[in-house]
């Protein structure tokens, strides 16, 4: 009898063994086969938050009624019209861009979001979709014609901008300005160079040229720039299923003239890098 009260509790103990190993393991699968379900959690939903930031003419600003537009807005509504699912516009505060992506505040971040090393870091990126230069723009009437010639004046920018990063990048040119105001957006930034309270603005090549063919304020751009950039979509480090179906979307537009029909609306040519 008790041979067989010993060799029952063994059997129950080895079940109990069997048991909790199995519960760990369904866990784990669990977590593997999931895997990433940014795209599934996406088409559930039928929502797509994109984070912007909502003064950033021609990628995305807001027009006469107040209605979110532009270029990277035309972009994504297409996108999410082929993928069933409504696109949702979240203005955002750029200089906390990344922290409203990792909090799933948005699901990407998409509005001439400049491709850098720093942010490849944190982020993941689609592959180039259009080409950007860092410029500074002056009044027309400035006598500032080169980088030498802002020597002991301020310049303006973007708070959390990657002009901000090209100043930085540029030590000697930084080194010799007066001051940098950062802005809360271009747009505001502009409009302090037109009153005289910056010397000049550094900015996107896309936005200045935007900017000074809608105002036409007396601006002009510098031959000068701060480097050349391209423009990506961020996602958040892990949603390789979602950004690799935007890509593969915008790759299908490209194919049937839909991105050339867009950026010919925006920018006036197919400056468009889409698979190229």
């Amino acid at each position: 009898m008790k041979r067989i009260t010993i060799a029952l509790v063994c059997v129950l103990m080895a079940a109990g063994t069997v048991f909790v190993g199995c519960k760990r393991n369904t866990g784990s699968t669990g977590n593997v086969s999931g895997g990433d379900k940014s795209l599934e959690n996406i088409l559930s939903r039928k929502k797509f938050v994109l984070g912007l930031d909502d003064s950033f003419p021609p990628m995305g600003f807001r027009n006469e009624n107040n209605e979110i537009v532009g270029y990277d807005v035309d972009l994504a509504k297409e996108v999410t019209r082929r993928m069933g699912v409504e696109l949702v516009l979240q203005p955002i505060d750029w200089n906390a861009k990344e922290q409203e992506l990792n909090t799933g505040e948005i699901d990407c971040i998409w509005n001439g979001f400049t491709i850098t090393d720093e942010r490849k870091q944190n982020l993941l990126f689609t592959p180039p979709y259009l080409k950007n230069a860092q410029v500074i723009v002056v009044k027309g009437n400035s006598p500032v014609n080169s980088l030498k010639d802002l020597a002991g004046k301020t310049a303006g920018t973007q708070a959390g901008s990657s002009s901000v990063e090209a100043i930085d990048d540029a030590p000697d040119f930084k080194a010799s300005l007066k001051n940098v105001i950062e802005y809360k957006d271009f747009l505001t930034a502009l409009m302090d160079l037109d009153v005289g309270g910056t010397d000049a603005v550094v900015i996107d090549l896309v936005v200045a040229n935007d900017n000074i063919n809608r105002s036409g304020k007396p601006f002009r751009i510098l031959k000068e720039t701060l480097g050349e950039e391209e423009f990506g979509i961020g996602f958040r480090k892990n949603d390789r299923a979602l950004q690799e179906k935007v890509w593969a979307t915008l790759l299908e537009m490209v194919k049937d003239g839909t991105v050339a029909q867009i950026t010919n609306k925006w920018m006036g040519a197919d400056i468009s890098i889409i698979g190229k």
